[in-house]
């Protein structure tokens, strides 16, 4: 198959990438330092994204920004961030990719666990994160020609521990078990899922 990997180099990314580059032809994408460069946040970068890789058979995205801070303090430009990059971003990764992608290809996407457990200081992911879950639901009844696409919402992972302080009696996962939600979500044939790992 030929895997698309955006974030390829980023904390989940690489090992998402590690355990399939053996089998597949994985194409690594991100900001810098990969095969090829995408800013998710530009539907023009998208664009001109995928006329570069052209068709594929599979796409996950591990990439997006959100801000955390307290909610007092938080104005519509904190929000946008999140908005413009984790969720549009991600949903436009679909959106364009839809015209590439091979029939009964599949999107993988990725929110996390802020979606149903928030956090304080966590309000703009906990947004983002429930938008992209629905994303994905209203979006696997649409898409055409056997395409899926899931989405993978991970606990605090065990490598992100500059983050622990703010996931109090949060249980980090191990980066196994979250590699593994992305290979089921890519190689199994569901579609529509949210593949909470806790």
């Amino acid at each position: 198959m030929k895997i698309l990997i955006v974030g390829a180099t980023g904390t989940i990314g690489k090992h998402v990438t590690a355990a399939l580059q053996t089998d597949h032809e994985v194409i690594k994408v991100g900001s810098r330092s990969t095969d090829i460069q995408v800013d998710i946040s530009s539907t023009e970068s998208i664009e001109n994204f995928y006329r570069q890789v052209g068709k594929f058979d599979a796409l996950i995205c591990t990439a997006g920004d959100a801000q955390f801070g307290p909610l007092a303090n938080m104005k519509d430009a904190d929000f946008r961030i999140g908005v413009n990059s984790k969720l549009m971003g991600q949903v436009n990764l679909v959106l364009i990719g839809q015209h590439y992608i091979n029939p009964k290809g599949s999107f993988t996407l990725t929110s996390g666990v802020l979606a149903e457990d928030p956090i304080v200081m966590g309000t703009t992911v906990s947004m983002v994160n429930g938008a992209v879950n629905g994303f994905v639901k209203g979006a696997a009844i649409e898409l055409e020609n056997g395409v899926r696409i899931n989405v993978v919402s991970p606990e605090v992972v065990e490598e992100s521990t500059s983050y622990f302080p703010y996931f109090p009696g949060h249980v980090p996962v191990t980066m196994n078990r979250v590699t593994q939600a992305y290979i089921k979500s890519v190689l199994g044939g569901q579609t529509g899922q949210i593949y909470e790992v806790r």
